[in-house]
């Protein structure tokens, strides 16, 4: 047991000790209310759902006239040998389509920013308008 499994033991049992040491205690009129709370709350209690099991018979995966033979083991089973590669096939698409999501969406920002940088550099404002703080102040003075 760890460390954290014993002081939470240890703790359980200090406050089962204190509550059964404090039950006494309790006036008469208190243990009567808390009873019928107890009967109330079993009361609104839902009932627990009962599962019936489920048998399934041996011979459920063998052809017909197969049943009643015994299953020695003297056949090998035949497996795809590809068939634990099965599971990986959509997680390499998933890869693969994310990537080529990521590269799609990384190349139209970049044509974005083309665009962009076209049209400041082909505009008639000096680039220094662009970078001053004073951008505004120069518009109202130029217009």
């Amino acid at each position: 047991m760890s460390s954290l499994e014993n002081t939470e033991l240890e703790f359980a049992r200090q406050l089962r000790r204190a509550l059964d040491e404090n039950t006494a205690s309790l006036s008469p009129a208190t243990v009567d209310r808390l009873a019928a709370a107890r009967r109330a709350a079993l009361a609104r209690k839902k009932p627990e759902t009962v599962s019936a099991p489920v048998f399934v018979p041996a011979f459920a995966g063998m052809p017909a006239g197969m049943a009643g033979l015994p299953q020695g083991g003297s056949e090998p089973r035949r497996r795809w040998p590809l068939r634990r590669f099965a599971l990986a096939w959509p997680l390499a698409a998933l890869v693969v389509s994310l990537i080529g999501i990521a590269y799609w969406e990384d190349h139209q920002r970049t044509a974005e920013l083309a665009d962009i940088d076209a049209a400041m550099l082909s505009d008639d404002l000096p680039l220094n308008a662009y970078l001053d703080h004073g951008f505004n102040a120069y518009l109202s003075r130029a217009h």
